[in-house]
């Protein structure tokens, strides 16, 4: 068997104040309901110092069928976005279903040749971990722009809102590591130990249809990965499966630690099975540490969790450290 070394990380550029980032549809439409959170988002980027400005396709009432445009349309307004020097972040919108619909069509070239930070999670998974796989691009898995910063952050209190722009200005702009993430109460040990590794993962159905497609993560680049995941939506016995097929194709008998975020409305945890019953079951004698009740995902708002940089997590501490930074110093001019 063929060992298929692990990718160099493609680390973008560290951004600076004045920075052009783009809010862009990259999966589902913007509803006219959501205008509101979508200016909200825009203020919270300006107050980080960077300038903001909304691609062409984040139109209130465009859509198609699901998507905010057909799958073809979305790809050419990403890849203008990718080749544009101008633009030093992307953040998607919102998440949805139509990012599989375009794996193919992406500029991978103006991706090495200018890596930018992509933010987002839910469908922006897929991106993640494909242009992971396909480039060595960190992905940075975190909020969303309009349900995200303009929704779950404004509900927050005060002092956590000034701690997570902190957090997020410092993911793009610092290029120290970040060290270990602010955890709160919710935090849970479900299977105690330490690990470190590279961070892998996402939306966990989406997790498993990237390994369903041509451009999936070689098993090998699980290798001591500290995998993370949540889910939103659908029933218990589906995240058994789902964990199940990651199982039975071999990833979990690789990695050295789990990640579990806090779950949202899927039907079945309120009894046994809880969710901590489920993972320790698919998990079966696999002595890894899991931590679980994380606050990343749908159930937000988000912490950061950037695909590919080496991080460590101590279940029995309830604590998650970034090891390295997401981004790279700026080039001096």
């Amino acid at each position: 068997m063929t060992s298929v070394a692990l990718p160099q990380l493609l680390r973008p550029r560290a951004l600076v104040p004045g920075d052009l980032v783009v809010i862009a549809s990259l999966s589902g439409p913007l509803d006219v309901r959501y205008v509101p959170g979508l200016e909200r988002a825009v203020a919270v980027l300006e107050r980080m110092g960077f300038r903001v400005r909304l691609a062409p396709l984040l139109e209130a009432g465009r859509h198609h069928w699901w998507s905010a445009a057909r799958p073809v349309e979305i790809a050419e307004e990403f890849n203008a976005l990718l080749r544009d020097p101008e633009v030093r972040a992307i953040i998607a919108h919102d998440g949805g279903h139509t990012v599989v619909g375009y794996l193919d069509l992406i500029d991978v070239e103006a991706i090495t040749a200018d890596p930018k930070p992509i933010l987002g999670y839910s469908d922006i998974s897929l991106l993640h971990l494909v242009l992971y796989a396909r480039t060595g691009l960190a992905g940075f898995h975190a909020d969303l722009a309009t349900p995200g910063l303009g929704d779950a952050w404004q509900a927050a209190p005060a002092a956590r809102r000034a701690e997570l722009e902190k957090l997020y200005s410092t993911l793009l702009t610092g290029t120290e590591p970040i060290g270990a993430l602010p955890a709160s109460p919710s935090w849970e040990c479900w299977r105690p130990g330490r690990a470190e590794g590279r961070l892998i993962g996402g939306v966990l159905n989406r997790v498993m249809r990237v390994q369903a497609t041509r451009y999936a993560l070689p098993l090998e680049w699980f290798d001591g990965a500290v995998l993370f995941w949540e889910e939103m939506g659908g029933q218990a016995p589906w995240v058994w499966s789902d964990l199940q097929v990651l199982r039975q194709c071999g990833i979990l008998d690789r990695i050295s630690g789990m990640v579990v975020g806090v779950p949202r409305e899927i039907g079945g945890l309120d009894s046994s099975p809880t969710l901590p019953e489920i993972v320790l079951d698919v998990l079966g004698d696999r002595d890894i540490p899991v931590l679980g009740n994380v606050e990343f995902g749908h159930a937000g708002p988000n912490l950061p969790m950037p695909v590919g940089i080496r991080v460590a997590v101590d279940a029995e501490q309830r604590s998650l450290s970034l090891l390295e930074s997401a981004v790279r110093p700026p080039m001096v001019t």
